[in-house]
């Protein structure tokens, strides 16, 4: 299967295309808005798994480009963007496509981080408003840290909570993301649950913040 991340450049970005580039057969491919920078990215995370004797590969390209010759597009890109970035690439996706939202929208004052909830009630929400007729959207991704995922040397051992509205898209998800080693997908139901989820983001890295050892917090539902 063909996996496009836009925002691939960044820290969500760059942990995906590493994990499902070296766990995954999946053809991985960088989106960016400036195609020079995606193919530069590409080449590093490429040298990155070469020197780890993985036989994998990454490619980048502009955003519309990637979307275009993927089945699965990820959305890693800050949750501000999310409604135009979907808009802008509708027309490079097919029917049956599947767009993953793992953005959450956030605030810090003094006291720490809290969740942003959008007036649509959700990012995720707003990226299935935004999306093309027979392009499903399932909510993904949102609770990992990002330099855990990004280090191939940690073991992750932790959940990932899915959610959509088409039983099929969220199956092709769960699927994909139990692709990666130590990555376990639970299914949270449809994209209305996506607030609970997105708010459980600022709640991780706060107590990620407040306590040693926790840098890289994650989640197992047990």
């Amino acid at each position: 299967m063909k996996i496009a991340i836009l925002g691939g450049t960044g820290d969500i970005g760059q942990g995906l295309a590493l994990r499902l580039a070296a766990d995954t057969p999946h053809q991985v491919t960088i989106g960016s808005r400036d195609a020079e920078r995606a193919a530069t990215k590409a080449e590093e995370y490429t040298t990155e798994l070469d020197s780890r004797g993985l036989d994998a590969a990454v490619t980048g390209a502009e955003n519309e480009a990637a979307a275009a010759a993927a089945t699965v597009v990820v959305l890693a890109i800050p949750p501000y963007h999310v409604g135009d970035t979907v808009e802008s690439i509708a027309d490079a996706l097919d029917e049956g496509d599947v767009l993953v939202s793992p953005a959450t929208g956030m605030k810090r004052d003094d006291e720490g981080f809290h969740y942003h909830r959008p007036g649509a009630g959700s990012v995720t929400r707003i990226a299935a408003d935004a999306a093309p007729d027979g392009v499903d959207v399932v909510g993904a991704f949102h609770n990992l840290a990002a330099d855990r995922l990004a280090n191939l040397d940690a073991d992750l051992g932790i959940d990932t909570l899915v959610i959509g509205d088409d039983g099929d898209a969220k199956r092709t998800v769960v699927d994909l993301a139990e692709g990666i080693e130590g990555l376990r997908a639970l299914d949270a139901g449809g994209v209305a649950n996506a607030p609970e989820i997105e708010a459980l983001t600022p709640l991780l890295i706060n107590v990620a913040q407040h306590n040693d050892g926790l840098h890289d917090l994650g989640i197992e539902f047990k």
